[in-house]
């Protein structure tokens, strides 16, 4: 047989066909995400030591208020623009967030330097669905859960801080 031939050969019997199933296979799989950011309502954060959840935002209605360096509470009205909260919802895919469980708790007695652990409820609302987790920092389970609450907790809170920066300026 001719080295082209065998060329021709190979790339019909098995590349086409594998390239023709993934097409098949993911383009069914993104058509059917259940969270889908065009039915993108909301997100809301909120989180503080123990249960007094003092520092919260809100992307609906852009209220920001949170504990600065000082221990000085600062109300501000904050909103994101869409593609920033398309960048955290795609960060919550890529991370597993759909799939975290309701509640992420470990001891909740439990004091670090004499203060609770920080606790985080995360919500992300969609006209159908609404994906909420509870995260409390004292959770010592599964390391791997623990490392992509904290990765995706450090996301939003950089993502924030940056638009507070360009508010500012």
């Amino acid at each position: 047989m001719d080295s082209r031939f065998k060329k021709i050969f190979l790339m019909c019997t098995v590349i086409v066909p594998f390239a023709a199933y993934c097409i098949y296979y993911y383009a069914h799989v993104f058509k059917n995400a259940p969270y889908r950011f065009s039915e993108f309502e909301y997100m809301d954060i909120q989180y503080g030591p123990g249960d007094s959840l003092i520092n919260k935002y809100n992307s609906r209605t852009g209220e920001y208020q949170f504990v600065d360096s000082r221990d000085s509470l600062i109300k501000m009205n904050l909103h994101l623009p869409k593609e920033e909260l398309l960048y955290l919802h795609r960060k919550a895919a890529e991370l597993g967030f759909w799939d975290f469980p309701a509640v992420i708790a470990g001891d909740t007695t439990q004091k670090r330097n004499g203060m609770r652990p920080p606790r985080y409820i995360i919500e992300f609302k969609y006209k159908n669905k609404t994906k909420k987790v509870l995260y409390d920092a004292s959770y010592n389970r599964d390391q791997r859960l623990k490392d992509a609450n904290e990765q995706f907790i450090t996301e939003i809170k950089k993502v924030l801080e940056g638009e507070e920066e360009k508010q500012k300026k």
